[in-house]
């Protein structure tokens, strides 16, 4: 293969090196690498008859093999796995002994998935196994010692060693990988299911390849680094992949992965209008929908990936999500579990059949599913919170803690994470802790908008009644700025107290401005009209003009700003 091009200078260079290796993967049934370099081959111009590049040259290995080979990648393409493997013993060829290796791991595989899909209830693990594998690793660590492995084989020995869970092996193996065959795809795939975290990602030596940028921006991805991925992505767009597919999801599934559900909406339909007969990743566009209650859209997509295939992974979790946005949870549990029969290493489909079971109160089905999902992968939140919330049902605040933590770390800057934190440590009477996590979840952006209302309400159980104030003050000031209708029990909460706190400090003008902002509440209406008579009473008896409306604070944990007098005028509940 011509030589690597460590910038995207070279378009032309790039595309014949795709085609050359999506003809190698090809050969080898290597059939997600070779849909990978299609879809990205598709993304850059054609090139002209006489720049393709040549077929690769047969050696005299691949000659005598060659009719074995053939017949045996027949058997190889009908899922004939060990009659590929019998009429491929004793070829010596790499593209040969890959094959044979290949075909016998994936005859483990389909025996141990048979063997697994009845029992997939509480499923300890490594109760089934793919009994090939030990055979495998001890075959290719003689080759490997012997410097016997191309860069396909020693993919076949990194996934031997991560399926036996040698992970640190399994690692250096797969970084050998990349260096013998930068464009294998899947080889960078692999290596980043078993990197942790940013420092793992760093100590890497990996080759110096266009290729790595692909791989770094699906790293960032992974890590929620989602701004340097955003920015990878972009600068792969400007250097000539504006026409990628794969890009366009990435970035959808980066914009979902912080939130910005209007951001990925777009992009995941964009992505249906170029291939409409796309199933990855609709699942995660799926879960978009379901945050939306956008019922009539999620309907549609269900009933559109049921008529393109309905025995895929994705169509099933779609489906689920559908009936779940229904209320429908044992149906949607169903389709979680149809899921992973399919593939029962599916992260999304533990995670949501894990928020089933919460739903129908199954809390130990609950935990198992969270379970299941972290195993899969460690870098989950979403399952490390599930199990937080689960134990939180079970009110188990210690435990909680751990898993809140667990996910707050994989998470640093999500309010959610920070405001279920602040009420684990609340509830352990860790009062000092649940104010800094209120007030860090308000200051990364509060989604759900409680923090500062828990805040405040810690502050008023305290008795620290200036900060409470403050936090009350703050709270309605970022909802009436925002024109938004929230549930107006806790607006009201904030003006009853700010009535209260106001009149007790003698500022009777502002007292009587949340006084008769209480009187539009149902639930405050008796408290403001009596705040208001109480106010009346006093200021019949002594005229009082409101000098400065926040005094010092106290002195306190929780860092709070100095905000402008409250100006309620703005707004209409």
């Amino acid at each position: 293969m011509a030589a690597l091009c460590s910038e995207f200078g070279d378009l032309v260079q790039i595309k014949k090196q795709l085609i050359s290796v999506i003809s190698l993967c090809k050969e080898r049934g290597l059939v997600h690498s070779v849909k990978w370099a299609s879809e990205l081959a598709f993304a850059l111009d054609p090139l002209p008859k006489n720049e393709l590049p040549p077929p690769a040259i047969f050696t005299e290995e691949d000659c005598q093999d060659l009719d074995a080979f053939g017949l045996a990648k027949s058997y190889f393409d009908l899922k004939e796995y060990d009659r590929a493997a019998y009429f491929l013993r004793g070829c010596r060829s790499q593209k040969a002994y890959f094959l044979y290796m290949y075909s016998r791991y994936l005859s483990g595989e389909k025996k141990k998935d048979d063997e697994t899909v009845d029992s997939l209830g509480p499923l300890e693990k490594g109760q089934v196994r793919n009994e090939a594998l030990r055979e495998l690793r001890v075959e290719l660590s003689k080759k490997h010692s012997a410097g016997e492995l191309d860069g396909f084989a020693l993919y076949l020995y990194g996934v031997v060693l991560r399926k036996l869970d040698l992970l640190k092996e399994a690692v250096d193996v797969f970084v050998e990988a990349t260096h013998a065959l930068p464009l294998h795809w899947g080889a960078w795939l692999e290596l980043c299911n078993l990197i942790t975290n940013i420092e793992m990602l760093k100590a890497l030596s990996l080759p110096d390849c266009w290729i790595k940028d692909f791989f770094m921006a699906h790293m960032y991805t992974e890590l929620q680094m989602i701004k340097e991925a955003l920015q990878k992505y972009q600068s792969l767009i400007e250097a000539g992949f504006s026409k990628s597919t794969y890009i366009i999801s990435q970035i959808a599934v980066a914009y979902h992965n912080i939130r910005d559900i209007d951001q990925a909406l777009a992009l995941f339909n964009e992505l249906r209008e170029q291939d409409p007969f796309r199933i990855e990743n609709m699942d995660t566009f799926s879960n978009l929908l379901y945050v939306r209650s956008m019922k009539p859209e999620l309907s549609y997509l269900a009933h559109n990936l049921v008529e393109i295939d309905k025995y895929r992974v994705e169509t099933c979790c779609v489906i689920g999500n559908y009936y779940s946005l229904r209320s429908q949870h044992e149906k949607a549990a169903l389709y979680f579990q149809r899921a992973l029969k399919l593939n029962p290493r599916c992260l999304g489909a533990w995670t949501l059949m894990g928020h089933e079971y919460m739903e129908m109160k199954n809390t130990s089905a609950a935990i198992q599913a969270y379970r299941h999902a972290i195993e899969v992968n460690k870098r989950d939140y979403r399952a490390w919170y599930g199990l937080g919330q689960t134990y939180e049902i079970l009110k188990m605040p210690f435990y909680c803690l751990y898993y809140y933590r667990k996910a707050h770390q994989l998470r640093p800057n999500d309010s959610r994470m920070l405001v279920a934190l602040g009420e684990s440590y609340e509830k352990l009477s860790q009062q000092v802790e649940a104010k800094k996590c209120y007030w860090r979840a308000y200051s990364v952006g509060d989604v759900e908008r409680m923090a500062l209302l828990k805040l405040a309400k810690l502050h008023e159980q305290l008795n620290e009644s200036d900060d409470a104030a403050q936090c009350y003050i703050i709270y309605i000031q970022d909802i009436f700025s925002c024109g938004e209708q929230l549930e107006h029990a806790e607006v009201s909460t904030a003006l009853r107290y700010l009535g209260q706190y106001y009149f007790k400090n003698k500022h009777y003008d502002e007292a009587s401005l949340c006084a008769q902002r209480c009187c539009d509440y149902n639930d405050a209406r008796e408290e403001g009209k009596a705040l208001l008579r109480q106010i009346s009473q006093v200021r019949d008896q002594t005229e009082t003009s409101s000098t400065d409306l926040f005094g010092p604070l106290s002195s306190n944990n929780t860092p709070v700003r100095r905000v402008s007098p409250l100006d309620l005028s703005s707004f209409t509940p």
